[in-house]
C-alpha cells in the first residue's frame, strides 16, 4: 500500500512539473511576419477580449485556446505588456490577451487564424 502511495505522489509531481513549464512562455518573438512563443507556436487574440479585461476564453475555450503566460523573470517591452491571469500573468499585445491554439502542432502551424472570424494571429 505504501509503495503505491509513494508512486501516486510521484506521477503526481511528474505531471505538477510538466504542467508548470507548459503554462509559462519565454517574451514572444517575431518569425515569418508574425509572433510566435518559445518554440516557434503561433500566438493569437481574441476578437471577445477586451483591452486591459479579463479573458473572455474560459472553459472549454481555455482549454482549445490556452493563455500564453509569462514567467517571473519577463519583462514587459513595447506593445508586449502581462494582464493577470488564472494562476499567474498573461502575455498581451497592444492591450489584447495572447492565446496558443491546441490544434497547432508544430511551429508555423496557423490553423487558428481566423478561426469562427474571431481569433487572429499576433503580427507586428
Amino acid at each position: 500500500m505504501k509503495k503505491r502511495i509513494v508512486m501516486s505522489v510521484a506521477a503526481l509531481a511528474t505531471v505538477a512539473a510538466a504542467f508548470a513549464s507548459s503554462a509559462s512562455a519565454a517574451a514572444p518573438k517575431e518569425a515569418n511576419g508574425m509572433y510566435v512563443d518559445e518554440n516557434g507556436m503561433t500566438l493569437y487574440t481574441f476578437d471577445k477580449d477586451s483591452k486591459g479585461g479579463p479573458s473572455a476564453c474560459t472553459g472549454g475555450c481555455a482549454q482549445a485556446w490556452p493563455a500564453a503566460m509569462a514567467s517571473d523573470s519577463d519583462k514587459p517591452s513595447g506593445k508586449w505588456t502581462m494582464e493577470a491571469g488564472d494562476g499567474g500573468k498573461q502575455w498581451a499585445y497592444d492591450g489584447k490577451r495572447v492565446y496558443r491554439f491546441a490544434k497547432d502542432t508544430k511551429p508555423g502551424d496557423k490553423n487558428g487564424d481566423n478561426f469562427r472570424d474571431v481569433w487572429h494571429v499576433v503580427k507586428p
